[in-house]
């Protein structure tokens, strides 16, 4: 359990069965009544973010989560297949816990899964992930106006937008925070 003072930004925290990661802590000690803080709290499972303020008494219940290195394999339709880089053991995980993020799995792509006991929290993907394109207009040449983009789509089924000069067959890096095109590989 962690006392008032111990909340901070970037602590993982459990309300509710619920797990949360703290992104904004604001401590406010005010001239009569009791110290409070007041916090910006996600959900590492579904990503929302909700305000919450914590009083000296609340008990708070700080969460220890474990980092593995696993690497993803297939999808069966229903589950997610990843493999543990160390112990080499296969893990069947819901699609829910990605999230919108699947569109940014390929074979082979090395992710960290954090867990929570041996419960999978959060899958997080690396910043950048190399694919191919599968589907875009060709380019014409003489099209080189600067900013101008035309939708792609991707071998796992994501459309994005990138410049005109980028053609089928081409691999490119793409952001997966943002969803956005980086550069051509």
């Amino acid at each position: 359990m962690a006392s008032l003072n111990d909340l901070r930004n970037g602590l993982i925290i459990r309300l509710d069965e619920t797990i949360y990661t703290i992104t904004n802590c604001e401590h406010v000690k005010p001239g009569k009544g009791g110290a409070f803080a007041r916090t910006k709290i996600k959900c590492l499972t579904n990503g929302s973010v909700v305000e919450r303020t914590f009083r000296t008494n609340d008990t708070i219940e700080v969460v220890r989560l474990e980092d593995r290195e696993m690497q993803y394999m297939y999808t069966d339709g229903n589950l997610l297949y990843f493999m543990d880089s160390e112990i080499y053991e296969e893990l069947a995980i819901s699609p829910a816990l990605i999230g919108d993020a699947i569109s940014y799995l390929k074979e082979g792509l090395d992710t960290i899964i954090r867990f929570d006991g041996d419960t999978p929290v959060v899958i997080a993907l690396p910043t950048f992930v190399a694919l191919q394109i599968v589907e875009t207009d060709p380019g014409v040449r003489g099209d080189t106006v600067s900013g101008s983009t035309k939708p792609a789509t991707l071998e796992t089924g994501l459309t994005i937008q990138v410049p005109l000069f980028v053609d089928n067959e081409t691999v490119v890096k793409i952001d997966t925070r943002t969803g956005e095109y980086i550069e051509r590989l």
